[in-house]
């Protein structure tokens, strides 16, 4: 099967001045960028364009299969796992948890970390009975420890959100649970090894670190693959995607074309363990400048501060539009925290070079010398 190959003269960023620090939908690699651009009219010598390639067919079969076995190798994700690509983003499975995991009237534990994983739970509380084992300190600076979990035994499962972009805190590690693990991986996905037989079910939306938005990637294990409730529509149900290889419908083929790029992309970086290296590299660097300056600071607590989403605010708030707009002006885009809570937000995804952190942190300090 033909491999995917990228450009190996593709700009060092889309313009080689601008750095998009969005939180989603995020950069992308510009030689993934590059392929993209290069294959769209004709793909692989097919005569069609990727956007028109039948789901059924060998071609499209052949790229799911690249793609799944990919993941697998950079996760080492055991047999008794499957992989699926649903459509959606992870907001969907809020939902789609409780109706595929849990018998009716049957609980579920849940962890609140933070914004997104308090989004989580009030939608899942529309369709199960909860419990919350633990909250995040006042004013979402620090994740409670598993020590400090009041779990449930009789849980259907325990859930938690990895890392949470809104507040700027990441999980550190995964316990082992006698009930299954689940977790919504979002923002850090693929970013660092995984433990994957910890967990009975992993998801994460495709446009942080996958590509593109529209697709949501699930690892579920076998034994969470039961009968769908009465009244699940099948496409939202894991055992029948499951069943169908993920064609129950047709797929998002675009956004899982993207993904098999960014896959193969990572991979070709030297895999998980150099994006954990470089992701702390990005991030240490960064925060080492917010902690040593007196015109920002990050409220998180250094433990859960998050690899991934940097949080952080400017002592005094009334800079912030001028900091924004002055940033934008040299290149340094989509640095707004987010609505719910405000400051400056710096995502550093896969995609996202050093070079891109160096000139932000130059800002920085170019900035506070004019208003500090």
């Amino acid at each position: 099967m033909a491999c995917i190959c990228f450009p190996e003269d593709a700009p060092a960023t889309r313009s080689g001045e601008r750095y998009n620090f969005a939180a989603g939908p995020a950069m992308l690699p510009p030689a993934v960028l590059a392929q993209i651009q290069d294959e769209l009219p004709d793909w692989r010598g097919s005569g069609q364009s990727l956007l028109e390639l039948p789901f059924t067919g060998a071609p499209f079969k052949g790229l799911m299969h690249e793609a799944k076995q990919d993941l697998r190798d950079l996760l080492t994700i055991p047999s008794n796992y499957r992989v699926l690509f649903m459509h959606g983003g992870a907001t969907c499975q809020f939902g789609l948890l409780p109706l595929n995991l849990l018998a009716p009237g049957q609980s579920a534990d849940y962890l609140d970390s933070g914004y997104w994983a308090a989004k989580a739970i009030a939608e899942a509380r529309r369709h199960a009975p909860l419990n919350i084992i633990a909250s995040a300190s006042e004013g979402l600076r620090a994740i409670a420890p598993p020590e400090q979990w009041r779990l449930d035994p009789q849980a259907g499962y325990c859930h938690v959100t990895s890392n949470e972009t809104a507040n700027g805190l990441q999980l550190q590690h995964f316990p082992e649970l006698s009930v299954p693990l689940v977790a919504d991986m979002s923002s850090d996905f693929l970013t660092r090894p995984l433990p994957v037989e910890r967990f009975g079910l992993i998801y994460a939306s495709a446009q942080k670190n996958l590509g593109i938005a529209g697709l949501c990637l699930l690892i579920v294990r076998d034994d969470l693959l039961k009968a769908p409730r009465p009244g699940l529509p099948s496409p939202f149900s894991y055992a029948l995607q499951a069943e169908q290889q993920s064609r129950l419908c047709t797929p998002p083929t675009f956004a899982l074309y993207v993904a098999a790029l960014m896959l193969r992309w990572i991979g070709q970086q030297g895999g998980l363990t150099a994006m954990a290296s470089a992701n702390a590299r990005k991030s240490q660097l960064l925060y080492q400048h917010i902690d040593a300056s007196d015109l920002y600071h990050c409220r998180q607590q250094p433990a859960d501060r998050s690899a991934i989403n940097i949080c952080f605010h400017l002592r005094d708030p009334r800079l912030l539009p001028d900091f924004l707009r002055e940033a934008a002006a040299t290149g340094l885009l989509n640095l707004q925290g987010h609505a719910a809570i405000g400051g400056i937000r710096a995502s550093l995804y896969n995609a996202m070079p050093l070079a891109g952190v160096k000139r932000l942190v130059a800002f920085m300090h170019g900035f506070e010398r004019q208003h500090g």
